[in-house]
C-alpha cells in the first residue's frame, strides 16, 4: 500500500493548492481524480467554460460596441453554438495542459478513480482497471458540488438542462427560462439575453443576489429589463413538463404557465460527497452535502481537512485555492495569514459586478458613520473611447477617519478595477489616496479619483 503525507481528494483549486503547498514543503502528495480530465468542476463544467462563453458572446455580439455603432451592429449576424463552443473547447485544453504541467513539475502523482474513504487514513480509488488502496497521513476533500436535482423538473440534456449540461444544447434557443436567480443563474441570464434571446428568470426570493450592494442589484436589474428579461420574483416552480411541439412549460405554484423552447435549472449545487462513503471516515455532511469545518478547514477528524466549495459559501474558485494552501499550511505547520475580510467576489453577470468590504445595509445596520462616493464610466473618457458607458463605481468611506469600508462596481472590467480598491481597502487606506493619486489616463482606473473627489463634496 502506499503512504503519502497528503492526499488530495479533487484535482480542482482546491486539490490543486493544497497539494502543491505540501510539494513545496518537500512532501510525498498525491491527486486523486475520478474524471480523465483533470481539473474539476471549475476547468471543465463551471468557472472556465462558463467565463469564456461569456467573452464569447461578448465578442461575437458586438455588445461592447452597440453604444457606437448601433444596436444591430454584430460581428458575426448569426451566431450558433458551434461558434461559442469552439472557443470553450480551447480554453479548456489549454487550462487543462497547464494544470498538468504545474502539478507533473512539483512531483504530484495523479490518481485516475473514484475516491471512497476505507478508514480514517485510508481510501480506496476504484476506476474501470480495478482498485487501488492508499493511506495518507493528511487528507484534503476538495470534491466541488454538482447541480442541485429536482422531482419537478424532468431533466433531458436536450432542452430541460442543469448549468453542468448546458455544453449539451444542440442550438441557441429563441426562449429561455432560467429557474435560479444566484450567481450562475444571473450569468446564464445575461449571456443569452446579450444574444438577443428573450429570457424569463423565475426567482422565489424577492431580491436577486442578496449578498451584494443593493444599488449595483438594482443597476443590473435595469439593465436586464433593458435587455428586454422578464424576471418574475417570489415565484417558485411547481413542475416542469415538455409539451408535444418539443417545447418546455414551467407551472409556477401562483399558477402562471411559462412556455419556452428551453429551461436552464440553476437553483443550487449540493456537496460531491455521496460516493465518499464519509461515515467510513468519522465524519457526516448536511442534507446539501456540505462538510462543517473550522477557522483552519479541518473537519471533525484533525487530519482530515475540507476545503472550496463542498464547504460551502462563498464557493469562488479564488477563495477554494485559498482554502487549500491555507488548509496544507496548517497541516504542516507553515505559518501563513490570511483574512477573509479582504477576499475579493467577482460576478461575472453582463455587465460584471465586483466588490469587497462592506455595503450600505451592512454599515446601516451597524451604525457605521459612512459616506459614498461613485465615479461614472460615462464621465471617464476612457469609457466613452470603449463604448462602456452605463458602469459605476462606488466608494464607502467613514464619515470621521475617511478609511475605505468597501469597494463596488458594475461594469465591464469590474473584477480587475476592483484590485485597485482591494489594495488599498486592505492596507486600511482612506479617501484622501485616491484624491492624491495620479491615475493613467484614459482608464477606467479614474472613476476612483471621480469617486473620491464627489465623496469629499458630499462630506462638505
Amino acid at each position: 500500500m502506499q503512504n503519502y503525507d497528503l492526499l488530495a481528494i479533487g484535482s480542482g483549486p482546491g486539490g490543486q493548492r493544497a497539494a502543491i503547498q505540501a510539494a513545496k514543503c518537500g512532501k510525498r502528495v498525491a491527486v486523486v481524480e475520478k474524471q480523465s480530465s483533470i481539473g474539476g468542476t471549475c476547468i471543465n463544467f463551471g468557472t472556465i467554460p462558463s467565463k469564456t462563453l461569456r467573452e464569447a458572446v461578448l465578442h461575437l455580439s458586438g455588445f461592447h460596441y452597440q453604444n457606437l455603432y448601433g444596436v444591430d451592429y454584430r460581428v458575426k449576424e448569426k451566431i450558433t453554438m458551434e461558434d461559442l463552443i469552439f472557443r470553450v473547447k480551447r480554453v479548456i485544453e489549454t487550462e487543462v495542459s497547464v494544470t498538468q504541467a504545474q502539478l507533473q513539475r512539483n512531483g504530484i502523482e495523479m490518481l485516475h478513480g473514484t475516491a471512497k474513504f476505507a478508514g480514517p487514513n485510508h481510501v480506496r480509488i476504484e476506476n474501470s482497471r480495478g482498485a487501488l488502496e492508499v493511506s495518507a497521513n493528511t487528507i484534503v476533500i476538495a470534491t466541488g458540488t454538482k447541480p442541485a436535482t429536482s422531482p419537478k423538473v424532468p431533466f433531458n440534456q436536450r432542452n430541460i438542462l442543469n448549468s453542468d449540461q448546458i455544453f449539451t444544447m444542440q442550438e441557441i434557443p429563441k426562449t429561455l427560462i432560467v429557474v435560479g436567480g444566484g450567481v450562475i443563474g444571473m450569468e446564464y441570464v445575461c449571456m443569452f439575453a446579450t444574444l438577443g434571446v428573450r429570457v424569463i428568470l423565475v426567482e422565489k426570493r424577492a431580491r436577486l443576489l442578496e449578498f451584494a450592494d443593493a444599488e449595483m442589484v438594482e443597476a443590473l436589474s435595469y439593465q436586464l429589463r433593458d435587455r428586454r428579461v422578464t424576471m418574475r420574483l417570489n415565484e417558485e416552480v411547481e413542475s416542469v413538463e415538455e409539451t408535444p411541439d418539443g417545447r418546455v412549460v414551467a407551472n409556477l405554484m401562483s399558477k402562471k404557465q411559462i412556455y419556452a423552447d428551453a429551461l436552464l435549472y440553476a437553483v443550487g449545487r449540493h456537496g460531491n460527497v455521496s460516493e465518499l462513503d464519509l461515515p467510513a471516515a468519522g465524519l457526516t455532511a448536511d442534507n446539501r452535502g456540505r462538510i462543517t469545518v473550522d477557522e483552519h478547514y479541518r473537519t471533525a477528524k484533525e487530519h482530515i481537512y475540507a476545503v472550496g466549495d463542498v464547504i460551502g459559501f462563498p464557493s469562488l474558485a479564488s477563495v477554494s485555492m485559498e482554502q487549500g494552501r491555507l488548509a496544507a499550511a496548517h497541516a504542516f505547520g507553515v505559518p501563513v495569514h490570511s483574512d477573509p475580510a479582504s477576499y475579493p467576489y467577482g460576478i461575472y453577470t453582463i455587465p460584471q459586478i465586483s466588490f469587497i468590504g462592506k455595503n450600505e445595509e451592512q454599515l446601516t445596520e451597524e451604525d457605521v458613520p459612512y459616506e459614498v462616493g461613485i465615479g461614472y464610466y460615462r464621465e471617464i473618457a476612457r469609457g466613452q473611447i470603449s463604448g462602456e458607458i452605463t458602469g459605476r463605481l462606488k466608494l464607502i468611506f467613514h464619515r470621521e477617519t475617511r478609511e475605505i469600508l468597501g469597494v463596488h462596481i458594475i461594469g465591464e472590467d469590474a473584477s480587475e478595477l476592483l484590485h485597485i480598491g482591494q489594495a488599498v481597502f486592505c492596507l486600511k487606506g482612506k479617501l484622501d489616496y485616491f484624491v492624491n493619486t495620479v491615475f493613467n489616463y484614459p482608464t477606467l482606473a479614474e472613476c476612483y479619483k471621480a469617486a473620491a473627489f464627489n465623496g469629499l463634496n458630499r462630506l462638505t
